[in-house]
């Protein structure tokens, strides 16, 4: 997974302003916010859209849409996982991790994920979490990135999240979490050092789920609920490395994966499907 967005970056370094200029008795890490005030997205406390809008955790949030009644278990039936996973050859370290029911227990943190808009519209998110999941791991085989230790992925500059002595942050978990801006966030919203412990994502399965859910709900949802289609959330995963002719070969793999999933689910995959 590479960067965020410089939308999303934009939007941290705004949050880490902010924080720096609110009272101290209104800062706070990992939603223990008073009663009145909206745990953020990067755990502080305030009442203002970039505490209580998209990706508030606790507290008088703005919830958004309303959710359809529908359940994310009925969609994603152990069938349907297995499927998946099955598919992995029995040597891969995922095998053991990863696991349909610790999925489902990691959803219990994101309401709106896959019950946002009509049946159809969260079978299509579903599908299209499950597409990237699956080749951002290849079918549940690998929990971390192939070589992921011998690359770089501390961003210096970035003063809110520095990467602390001796850790990698390279790709962990079902959607590949990447780069200490990445990890840092994940970490406060989730509930664990995601700087000083990032390994937790490789031997957590539950906060394993809950950063690539973390991600999708930050970066994807909004763009799958609205119609937008598939193609955006590849630009929003791996856009640098595979989208605008950089590596087609990836992105149509990527689309069959969602196209199957949408066929198993019964629902068509709609349009704009590349990037």
């Amino acid at each position: 997974m590479v960067t965020m967005s410089m939308k999303s970056l934009l939007v941290i370094v705004l949050a880490g302003i902010l924080a720096g200029i609110l009272p101290e008795s209104v800062l706070g890490q990992n939603c223990g916010c008073a009663p009145d005030l909206c745990c953020s997205r990067f755990g502080y406390c305030g009442t203002t859209d970039e505490y209580c809008g998209g990706g508030c955790q606790q507290g008088p949030c703005n919830t958004g849409p309303p959710t359809n009644g529908g359940s994310v278990a009925d969609i994603v039936t152990l069938e349907f996982f297995n499927g998946i996973i099955n598919q992995a050859d029995a040597s891969c370290a995922g095998k053991s991790f990863y696991s349909r029911d610790r999925f489902l227990e990691a959803t219990n943190s994101y309401p709106q994920f896959g019950t946002v808009g009509t049946s159809d519209d969260s079978k299509r998110e579903i599908a299209a979490l499950f597409a990237h999941f699956t080749h951002e791991t290849g079918h549940f085989c690998y929990i971390e990135e192939i070589d992921g230790p011998s690359k770089d992925y501390c961003d210096e500059t970035n003063s809110q999240y520095p990467c602390a002595a001796g850790k990698g942050y390279y790709g962990r978990g079902p959607i590949q979490l990447s780069w200490n801006f990445n990890y840092g966030p994940a970490g406060n919203s989730i509930g664990f050092d995601g700087l000083g412990s990032p390994e937790t994502v490789a031997t957590d399965p539950i906060v394993s789920f809950k950063t690539g859910l973390w991600y999708w709900m930050n970066n994807c949802h909004s763009i799958i609920t609205s119609g937008q289609g598939f193609g955006p959330t590849i630009r929003a995963i791996n856009g640098a490395l595979e989208c605008d002719g950089r590596n087609p070969d990836t992105v149509r793999a990527r689309v069959g994966y969602y196209t199957s999933y949408c066929s198993q689910l019964g629902v068509a995959p709609g349009d704009n499907l590349t990037c």
